[in-house]
């Protein structure tokens, strides 16, 4: 071969016996040209108009779903624009739908109840949503996200849907996201939504205001039960149960609920008329599980006969229409690129104490409007 005569290795030199390198096979393209132009022009596809989301997500196609929901959670001011009207338009087919609340102390098992509670669900022929709010890092911003994983029976049942989304630092914002999600998932047929909180804190305050019935799962002999909790989420509870209830712990589990049950005739009565309960579960074993959908039935049928049902979902309603003026407000404040710079440089005169922290805001504030009316 002429090719492999003109070619020359060290090795190939006589000082080197027995050795011999052959020039070997030329290499091929490292890339394919007829590859890398559908991806572009699949990454260049635009988005789908509002009526193929509403014409999907209406017939219970599971993908428009999620890519509308995607839609939802972004910050693009275009993709906001097109969610905003998939929401509208499906808010007729909304409202149908049993939303119930779940939260607990880290490692109470919420992933193995709601994955046993919902397998119960839709055994019964119920299509359940999960939406879980995922805690993201400060320092990185990134998420586990790990709920498919730790529901695998659940995630693979064609009758349930399962959707986390990441805190990112913005509770108030995924909160809101998560209610227009809410919309989306009633009007596709899912007739109970499952909230997941991140674990007790300032998300069950959010959480409480976009649910109908709000669950707590709490653990026994993991220390003193009735400090191990915040007061106010206990009375937001309209049930608690204490999971884990099985083998050696299940006398430990009863002694719990006596001890939540006592506590809970402490507090003022609600104003649903409903009086909350205390139970015992086993998720990972299923045991008690019916026991908690009976109650929480029994407590939508007295909700919905006094009127509370109907008057509760309009309260929240009506939070919620503040709550987006309220974060409209501040994203529009923080954003204004002419207001950075004196933003940053009356925080300096803050921090060097030549400004009150009062004065600054309310200049800033004055600024603001100033830039606004000049703008319309």
């Amino acid at each position: 071969m002429a090719a492999d005569r003109d070619f020359h290795h060290i090795e190939n030199d006589d000082q080197y016996k027995g050795l011999n390198v052959n020039k070997g096979v030329d290499q091929p393209q490292t890339f394919n040209e007829d590859s890398i132009k559908r991806f572009l022009k699949h990454k260049r596809k635009k988005v789908m108009t509002a009526d193929t989301y509403v014409e999907g997500i209406l017939a219970g196609n599971i993908t428009m779903l999620s890519q509308a929901v995607t839609l939802v959670e972004s910050s693009k001011r275009e993709h906001q624009e097109i969610a905003s009207e998939i929401i509208t338009r499906c808010l007729p087919y909304s409202g149908k739908s049993l939303r119930i609340g779940i939260t607990g102390v880290p490692g109470v098992g919420k992933s193995t109840f709601i994955e046993s509670m919902g397998k119960f669900i839709t055994r019964r022929g119920g299509k359940l949503a999960v939406l879980a709010i995922d805690p993201s890092s400060e320092r990185s911003k990134g998420s586990i996200l790990g709920d498919k994983t730790r529901m695998e029976e659940l995630s693979s049942d064609p009758n349930a849907y399962i959707r986390p989304s990441p805190s990112a630092g913005s509770l108030g914002g995924v909160a809101r996201k998560t209610r227009e999600t809410i919309v989306l998932c009633e009007a596709a047929g899912f007739d109970t939504i499952f909230i997941e909180t991140v674990g007790v804190g300032q998300s069950e305050t959010m959480v409480h205001s976009m649910v109908d019935f709000f669950l707590l799962l709490m653990l026994a002999g993991a220390g003193d039960e009735l400090q191990g909790i915040k007061r106010g989420i206990m009375e937001m509870a309209d049930a608690i149960t204490i999971n884990k209830a099985d083998g050696n712990n299940i006398e430990k589990a009863e002694m719990a609920r006596v001890q939540y049950l006592n506590a809970l005739h402490l507090f003022p009565p609600t104003d649903s008329g409903w009086t909350p309960k205390v139970l015992t579960c086993s998720a990972f074993h299923h045991l008690g599980i019916d026991k908690i959908w009976e109650t929480i039935e029994a407590y939508v049928e007295l909700v919905k006969k006094n009127g509370y049902f109907q008057h509760r979902r309009n309260e929240q309603s009506r939070y919620w229409m503040y709550e987006t003026i309220n974060d409209r407000l501040k994203s529009d404040f923080y954003q204004n690129n002419e207001l950075k710079e004196m933003t940053a440089a009356f925080e300096q005169k803050v921090l060097g104490q030549e400004m009150s922290s009062f004065v600054a805001a309310r200049e800033l504030l004055e600024n603001y409007y100033q830039f606004k009316k000049s703008n319309k």
